[in-house]
């Protein structure tokens, strides 16, 4: 998959905008993404709109790509509205990939945006119910609870609060994993410490305070061994990725050594395993064959963005894309091998966790994390001498993992 290219990428700050529709929130971060290609609208050719909440938030059940493309006067073109949950802005960027590939044409446009945030609290944490079969849901429920039944939560370590039902599905994830390799709560929260002290130097970040490990296990907690540090917020935001060929490149104002190669866009759904297989996981197998598409290895990859909804995620994702041995990574956390200037830093953006998470726009802001570090961009948080970039986005629940999985490959032009 060479001679593909992200050319443009744009981002509003992730966190709570309380002023702005969807629509602004998008706008703003194609506005940045065309600027930052040298490009204007009539250069897009083909939209992907990543989005899950319009319907339940906003009502906006039907067409919401269509909608913000002519919003912001891009006409005439072919527009699809994409939904894959917490991977739709990540589903949206893998077929702007598609099209480009396939020729039907040189330049398309990814765009991811949510405004979740709203007055009705009840109907905000609601969007998150429909994240799995919901003719299914009590075994939903007891098939992924059932995988941390053998770590007994101490008292007074769940949130009498109310809190989204994913959470307690990746608490599950968590104690299965103490459980099976010996992973401690404080090998956890130094995933969400590390992703807490990167944010710091992120101006789009949702929170930017640095935290350390006995802040991370003093918080309030969730649902152990979970506290609210270790997971993501609700987060409003948009962000904007443009993808295009050699020509669509050449056809561009921007300078063609920003631009940077994309080698491989993969997205898989799950197949049915026992969940002791970890090789037959929904992200392993995403990541074999988005490696071996892309022609390297994960001893080539210098730094990553995986999907950390909680700080477990992170620890489970670092395993499936190779990056440590299965089973290995609290260890490598708690030894600081993914903070930046550590073996391969993960999340510098500072994660989910603290970057924020507008499910749609989550996939192409992790995007744009790695496009800023392959340029040399990133100021401060900058990852040294990086050269090729790995991606990991999941959406939803199918079975005892994700319903859906990207794993995109980056590499400096």
């Amino acid at each position: 998959m060479s001679d593909l290219f992200v050319a443009g990428v744009g981002m509003t700050r992730f966190g709570r905008h309380q002023d702005k529709s969807v629509y602004d929130l998008a706008s703003e971060a194609v506005r940045i993404a065309l600027e930052d290609a040298g490009a204007i609208g009539s250069d897009v050719q083909a939209v992907y709109w990543g989005g899950a909440t319009q319907g339940a938030l906003q009502g906006q059940h039907c067409v919401p790509g269509p909608i913000a493309a002519w919003r912001m006067g891009i006409d005439g073109v072919p527009v699809f509205s994409v939904e894959n949950a917490c991977a739709s802005g990540s589903s949206a960027f893998h077929l702007a990939v598609q099209s480009v590939r396939a020729g039907e044409c040189e330049i398309a446009l990814a765009i991811g945006a949510e405004k979740m945030n709203i007055a009705d609290k009840a109907r905000m944490f609601g969007v998150f119910d429909s994240g799995w079969d919901v003719e299914t849901v009590e075994k939903n429920k007891a098939t992924l609870l059932a995988m941390g039944a053998a770590v007994q939560p101490p008292p007074g370590t769940t949130s009498e609060k109310p809190y989204s039902i994913f959470m307690d599905v990746y608490a599950a994830f968590c104690r299965q994993h103490m459980d099976r390799y010996g992973t401690t709560q404080r090998q956890i929260a130094a995933v969400a410490a590390k992703n807490h002290t990167h944010s710091v130097h992120n101006p789009l970040s949702q929170f930017r305070e640095a935290m350390t490990v006995e802040q991370i296990l003093a918080a309030p907690p969730i649902t152990y061994p979970l506290t609210l540090p270790m997971c993501s917020p609700i987060s409003d935001g948009g962000a904007a990725v443009l993808v295009c060929s050699e020509e669509g490149l050449k056809r561009l104002r921007g300078r063609r050594a920003r631009a940077v190669r994309v080698l491989s866009s993969v997205v898989l759904t799950g197949i049915a395993h026992d969940v002791s297989q970890r090789e037959r996981g929904i992200g392993y197998r995403a990541a074999l064959r988005a490696y071996e598409r892309a022609g390297v290895g994960p001893g080539e990859v210098g730094v990553a963005e995986v999907h950390d909804a909680t700080a477990m995620g992170e620890l489970l994702n670092a395993e499936a894309l190779m990056l440590v041995p299965f089973g290995m990574s609290g260890p490598a956390a708690e030894r600081g091998e993914f903070s930046i200037g550590g073996r391969v830093p993960i999340n510098p953006s500072g994660g989910l966790e603290s970057k924020g998470h507008p499910i749609g726009a989550t996939g192409l802001g992790q995007i744009h994390e790695l496009v800023t570090q392959l340029r040399g961009e990133a100021g401060a948080r900058q990852v040294e001498g990086v050269r090729i970039a790995a991606h990991e986005n999941g959406g939803g629940l199918i079975g005892t993992e994700e319903a859906v999985v990207a794993v995109n490959i980056f590499a400096k032009s």
